[in-house]
């Protein structure tokens, strides 16, 4: 017999809960603390299963029929209640997380599963505190010019760089919210040519051959620990970018066969890139071996094994041996490297692109060329460290000719 309200308010807890029917599968369970909660039964695809629809008296006798009515004419289109509820519950979760910190946060938890390098998601980290303004912000509510209120608070600090560096981080997160259904559009999309353009800063570096030699005498004489020496003994040679450097393994360097190779999630370019070894590298390897050797970091932290060399030891070396930040960086032995190589000559423009793992515009002509210039490169290597040599006991100016 269907239910009634005067029915359903005479209902007493029992010992143990209890169900009282009402029509159609649905029905009253009365739990043993006098609860009472109604509960569709339904066959979906053969199989039984039970929905709650809320409890008595907030949702009345009626409303219980109506959500049952709906059910019923849902299951009849193929639709499966239990599981559009779920995944209303998931996209109400989902839609709740849309303030630009929380959407942010998100995307650089994606990048992390992408297995995008450590250096660039801690960057991203550090962008995101940049736009701090902009976290508790719904993403959806967000104008161009509250995004260009804060960037102008960094351009206003002299932070040209960084302001247009953190439009294009942003500019990606607004995109992900878009993609992912909180977001309506890109606000800084109008924002190009609203701040201040950075000026280009090219790396210090010495570009003469007699400067060069001197740099390298004044490096062998360098007096402080002996592992930051042999890194910048070894920087000019080689020619990787100083993070390359500084996170490589043993376990990269294979010295029998002559090859340094940088695993992908290290470079620049996310490619791996393999580098000919002289001679003189592998000496400089052979003295460096037994301090570092044989397993993990080439160049560790001066107080933990387990973390790579800081990535301003060797710029504080070059300030420790006299040389101002305008003079002599890290990063700039690669333009001196490929300067001078270029001026000798010598060596296809293409292979010393190469040794420098600059990215080719052609994604085919690269892969094509990384195989066609090694044994020009082997070469090359070979002639650059010798070169350096020369440089390095010559009191005057040797052409790199």
């Amino acid at each position: 017999m269907a239910l009634s309200d005067v029915k359903i308010r005479a209902l007493k807890a029992r010992d143990k809960l209890y169900k009282v029917p009402d029509d159609r599968g649905l029905y009253v369970e009365v739990s043993p603390k006098g609860a009472k909660l109604w509960r569709f039964r339904y066959f979906f695809h053969g199989k039984d299963k039970r929905i709650a629809l809320g409890s008595y008296p907030a949702v009345g006798l009626a409303d219980a029929r109506k959500k049952r009515d709906d059910i019923q004419q849902a299951i009849a289109e193929g639709v499966d209640p239990i599981l559009e509820r779920k995944r209303a519950k998931l996209a109400a979760a989902f839609g709740a997380a849309n303030t630009f910190g929380e959407i942010a946060e998100e995307y650089i938890e994606k990048m992390v599963a992408e297995g995008r390098a450590e250096a660039t998601t801690v960057k991203a980290n550090w962008l995101l505190e940049q736009l701090k303004p902009l976290a508790k912000m719904p993403v959806a509510d967000i104008k161009p010019i509250e995004v260009l209120g804060a960037l102008k608070k960094l351009s206003a600090r002299g932070k040209y760089e960084t302001a247009r560096r953190c439009r294009s981080f942003a500019s990606r997160v607004f995109r992900y919210a878009v993609a992912t259904g909180r977001g309506e559009m890109d606000p800084t999309s109008v924002l190009r040519g609203a701040l201040i353009a950075p000026r280009t800063k090219h790396h210090p570096a010495l570009v003469e051959p007699e400067a060069v030699g001197e740099l390298l005498r004044t490096i062998d004489a360098y007096s402080g620990n002996a592992i930051t020496r042999l890194a910048c003994q070894i920087s000019p040679h080689v020619m990787l970018r100083p993070g390359e450097l500084r996170q490589s393994s043993w376990s990269d360097i294979d010295r029998d066969k002559a090859v340094w190779t940088i695993p992908a999630e290290c470079m620049k370019m996310r490619r791996p890139h393999a580098v000919p070894l002289s001679r003189q590298v592998l000496q400089y390897l052979e003295e460096l071996y037994p301090l570092t050797g044989p397993e993990g970091f080439v160049f560790p932290a001066f107080h933990t094994s387990k973390r790579p060399m800081s990535e301003n030891t060797v710029n504080q070396a070059f300030r420790r041996m006299g040389y101002a930040a305008g003079e002599v960086t890290a990063h700039g032995l690669r333009t001196t490297a490929s300067s001078l190589l270029n001026e000798s000559g010598k060596w296809s423009p293409d292979a010393i692109e190469r040794s420098l793992a600059h990215a080719d515009a052609n994604a085919i002509r690269g892969i094509y060329n990384r195989g066609r210039y090694w044994e020009e490169r082997v070469a090359m290597h070979q002639w650059w460290s010798d070169y350096l040599d020369e440089l390095r006991v010559a009191r005057s100016i040797v052409r790199a000719a």
